[in-house]
């Protein structure tokens, strides 16, 4: 759990017990969310679902704004966690250490797939600042991975280009799961990830 989560009005736990409530009290919200929908998302609906009463839930959390946070941050935590995961052992080359990128990114979307898409569709202003403050991490992180195989690059600019490409398949991913509802494009996250490798690597192997 973030910094950040704390100044949403959170109160990080501090012992091991504590800890393991925390997570069967985000766990409960995820599932409410995922399965009716963020209207729906109550703190009493919470407490039920986690087994716990509506006090419990108000000694950590101050409402619904602050619980709604914190597991968004849980979720963009695990997004840039496993990002950062999957670049550390990606394949070798260009090729593998964007396939790895992509794949963590639609990993991540696909086990959470209607819960970031009531987020996304949810999120005030301070939820943006969390969630692009993420993207920008992961970006990072991508960038240094990439770095040593900008000599397969053929783009004119290749530091412009992976950058250019990075931003466009975040973009996209965050996209596909907020419209995905609505705008279907009839392909699992696996194919999504498979096709959208191959166009990043298209557009940076092309002079």
């Amino acid at each position: 759990m973030s910094q950040s989560s704390a100044d949403q009005g959170f109160r990080p736990p501090r012992q091991a017990r504590s800890r393991e409530s925390l997570q069967k009290v985000l766990a409960a919200a995820e599932h409410v969310l995922a399965v009716q929908g963020f209207e729906e998302l109550t703190v009493a609906a919470v407490a039920e679902q986690a087994g716990m009463s509506v006090g419990t839930i108000y000694r950590r959390f101050s409402g619904k704004s602050q619980l709604l946070y914190a597991v968004k941050d849980e979720l963009l935590g695990q997004l840039e966690s496993g990002v950062s995961e999957a670049l550390g052992s990606a394949g070798p080359g260009l090729r593998g250490v964007v396939g790895a990128f992509i794949q963590a990114l639609a990993g991540t979307f696909a086990r959470h797939d209607r819960i970031f898409s009531e987020l996304l569709d949810s999120q005030r202003a301070d939820g943006r600042d969390r969630g692009l403050q993420a993207l920008a991490t992961i970006q990072r992180d991508f960038l240094e991975v990439a770095r040593p195989c900008l000599g397969e690059i053929r783009r004119p600019d290749g530091e412009r280009a992976i950058r250019m490409m990075s931003r466009t398949v975040i973009g996209s991913c965050v996209h596909r799961a907020a419209s995905g509802r609505f705008w279907s494009d009839d392909l699992s996250w696996d194919a999504w990830a498979s096709e959208t490798t191959e166009m990043a690597l298209a557009y940076l192997e092309s002079a």
